[in-house]
């Protein structure tokens, strides 16, 4: 039960004091709003250049969307806590790192999942696709599975925050690359080796692959393989973050290091 409540209720209370915007028209206009323009400029892009269908560009930018929560709020998850000065009781404290940091990553998944579902339902409309209810199910895995495991991917990234400094500058190159080589936007098979590579060992390209999947009517079990790819992704860098926290904890605990920014 005491992990469980580090889980949920601490997960929660970290996600309210470690996320933060200036407004909520920031809010808005950077979580809500700008995917949707992002998903309509690939949109009309793919129109023009007569690459690729609207639909598959509806569904992949619809779980791509996620990224930026997720990837910028693991990163607070852990680099706000030394930016207001809490990292040192936090590591004092006897509490389970697993449970402390890996509960911080539940409350961005699920706001990039509510992202993922106002970006898909927003661009259907604007763009009159329609979306089979059965597609829905298969739909919803997807984006689940998608941003949970590019939460864990954030929190890696703030992981990294322990050591460097300037950690929200390799978060913005992680969300260029991730729009990159997700599959969303670039099919994989027109980028050179090493990204096609790179994408395959981060997040969202096979959860995008699933969605596609099941907006084109594949059966569930069509999207077994895709998405356990993706739940494997999410596993492996759950336990790099907790890997890397304990790493650089006691690297820094030596050298004195904690809370230097």
């Amino acid at each position: 039960m005491r992990t469980l409540r580090l889980l949920t209720v601490g997960g929660a209370i970290a996600y309210r004091a470690l996320f933060n915007w200036t407004t909520p028209a920031m809010f808005v206009g950077t979580l809500l709003v700008s995917p949707v323009f992002q998903l309509l400029f690939f949109v009309y892009l793919g129109r023009t250049l007569q690459v690729g269908d609207d639909l598959g560009y509806l569904v992949g930018n619809a779980v791509l969307s996620a990224a930026l929560a997720c990837v910028y709020g693991g990163t607070m998850a852990v680099a706000n806590e030394r930016r207001y000065g809490t990292l040192g009781p936090l590591l004092l404290s006897p509490l389970r790192r697993a449970a402390v940091f890996g509960g911080r990553a539940l409350p961005y998944a699920l706001n990039g999942v509510l992202i993922s579902a106002f970006t898909l339902t927003v661009g259907a409309l604007l763009l009159r696709i329609p979306i089979g209810v059965r597609s829905l199910p298969g739909l919803a895995l997807a984006i689940c599975v998608g941003a949970l495991s590019c939460s864990f991917f954030g929190l890696t990234l703030g992981s990294i925050g322990l050591r460097f400094r300037d950690v929200w500058l390799v978060s913005n190159v992680a969300d260029a690359v991730l729009l990159l080589v997700s599959g969303v936007n670039v099919a994989p098979a027109a980028l050179p080796p090493v990204l096609r590579s790179a994408g395959a060992l981060l997040p969202l390209r096979h959860a995008a692959t699933a969605a596609r999947g099941a907006a084109d009517g594949a059966p569930l079990a069509r999207l077994v393989a895709p998405l356990g790819a993706e739940l494997g992704l999410a596993a492996g860098y759950a336990l790099l973050a907790i890997g890397l926290l304990a790493l650089f904890e006691r690297g820094s605990r030596r050298h004195a290091t904690l809370d230097v920014l």
